[in-house]
């Protein structure tokens, strides 16, 4: 990967054995990276980003305009969220195995040790978030590949910087990001719908789109929601 300076802009570009070129704008910053053939030449590269410096600058003033989680020092009093509803976390410390349970459908109850590290007890809500997530994922895929016509051979869950999924074609695994667990619930079906789908088209192009009103003629709506809901001061996870 090398750096190329376009217009003032900062752009990593990525060479791989591939046919067309793919320009995308990250969050949490707007970072620009453009994955390109390996033997189009520097000045195409270049000249494929100027014209679309308008809409690189778009997605980036997006990016920034966007509200930001305040940080979390899971303390009580804190907001959380699970599947897109609002809870008060409240910190117990006792004896004892950690774990979390939900109260009066509005608090989050976290039972820690005490002395417990803020660092720790993030481990711990994130874990329990992982938990959540594993008992919604198999009900949804299971309907979705039926429909879809597709399977995946396997799943799995992790943080991701830049993306809510992530489809292996070849192998035929998907990854979802941690952070869907904070998201309505809605939001995790159409992540899931859309890395199914790649199973069929390996680009965004017109026939995947086509594909996703097929199946899920609400998923604009749903890509909207993910693109503004606030972003979470950690380390950013589509």
């Amino acid at each position: 990967m090398v750096a190329m300076l376009v217009s003032g802009i900062t752009v990593q570009v990525v060479r791989k054995p591939i046919k067309n070129l793919h320009l995308s704008v990250y969050p949490p910053d707007g970072h620009v990276r453009v994955a390109v053939p390996k033997l189009l030449s520097d000045d195409n590269v270049r000249l494929a980003v100027i014209s679309r410096l308008s809409w690189i600058k778009k997605q980036q003033a997006n990016f920034q305009s966007q509200p930001r989680q305040s940080t979390r020092e899971m303390v009580t009093g804190e907001s959380h969220y699970l599947f897109g509803k609002r809870y008060r976390l409240e910190v117990i410390e006792r004896r004892g195995c950690h774990e979390i349970a939900i109260t009066n459908n509005t608090t989050l109850q976290l039972f820690v040790n005490p002395g417990t590290s803020t660092l720790n007890r993030a481990l711990v809500l994130n874990q329990w978030y992982r938990n959540q997530l594993k008992v919604q994922i198999p009900a949804l895929l299971n309907r979705w590949q039926l429909t879809i016509g597709k399977e995946v051979q396997d799943w799995g869950i992790k943080k991701m910087k830049t993306k809510w999924g992530s489809c292996n074609i070849t192998e035929q695994r998907i990854w979802l990001n941690l952070e869907l667990a904070k998201k309505p619930l809605e939001c995790l079906e159409y992540v899931i719908v859309h890395e199914l789908v790649h199973l069929h088209e390996r680009h965004h192009n017109k026939r995947f789109k086509t594909y996703m009103d097929r199946y899920l003629p609400q998923w604009h709506r749903c890509r909207d929601i993910l693109n503004r809901e606030p972003l979470s001061n950690e380390n950013w996870f589509c």
